[in-house]
């Protein structure tokens, strides 16, 4: 048995990278796995976005996490909770969610390719922002790492059903469903320090309509 075989509800399991894809596009954060020099384990959430084949993460060099992964093998996991199925008891009850956990080791990028992936993770964020303003200076890349690791080996779940009530349940007066959790709405706040006249960039305003 290898670490992505299921152990427990192999219906939930899926192998559609198509499926882990969406997911991996749906959110951007991670949670990333690691040992420490002293042998202790150690996991922190970060951004992370797919970029082609490979999951990359960003922070300052100075990061002593992100020195500890390069290179190191690590576990990523990444989950989207879309709703709750509520069911006729609380013990049917549970969560919609899809979540991936991801195996590997990860790279450091450099130059050009660090450069690219710098602007694909902007662009990640707030889709065409990298248009509107000036490119990282060679001091900024400098103090940045950049980190990718090959989507490979992985492993994911996705809970999208209804409750499976009993039927003594069934039969009973609770209400059983979905709630589905939607987009939550997005509010827009200017700097407080910045100055009248200056627009909402639409890189801003379309990220506002899409939520």
């Amino acid at each position: 048995m290898t670490r992505t075989d299921p152990t427990r509800i192999p219906e939930l399991m899926s192998r559609d990278r198509g499926l882990l894809d969406a997911l991996l596009d749906a959110t951007v954060l991670a949670h990333v796995a690691f040992v420490t020099a002293d042998g202790t384990p150690g996991v922190l959430p970060t951004a992370a976005i797919r970029w082609g084949d490979e999951l990359l993460v960003h922070g300052s060099t100075g990061s002593r996490w992100m020195r500890l992964a390069a290179g190191a093998p690590a576990v990523v996991s990444i989950a989207v909770v879309d709703g709750v199925t509520v069911a006729r008891s609380a013990f049917e009850s549970s969560l919609l969610y899809r979540s991936a956990v991801l195996f590997g080791s990860f790279r450091r990028l450099e130059a050009q390719e660090k450069a690219r992936a710098l602007a694909a993770v902007t662009d990640r964020l707030i889709p065409g922002r990298v248009a509107e303003v000036r490119g990282s200076t060679p001091r900024e890349l400098a103090a940045t790492m950049v980190l990718a690791m090959p989507i490979r080996e992985w492993s994911l779940r996705v809970s999208d059903d209804w409750a499976e009530d009993p039927e003594h349940d069934v039969a009973g007066d609770a209400w059983a469903g979905q709630v589905r959790f939607g987009d939550r709405p997005a509010t827009v706040l200017g700097a407080p320090d910045l100055r009248a006249g200056i627009p909402v960039p639409l890189s801003v305003q379309d990220l506002r309509a899409r939520h």
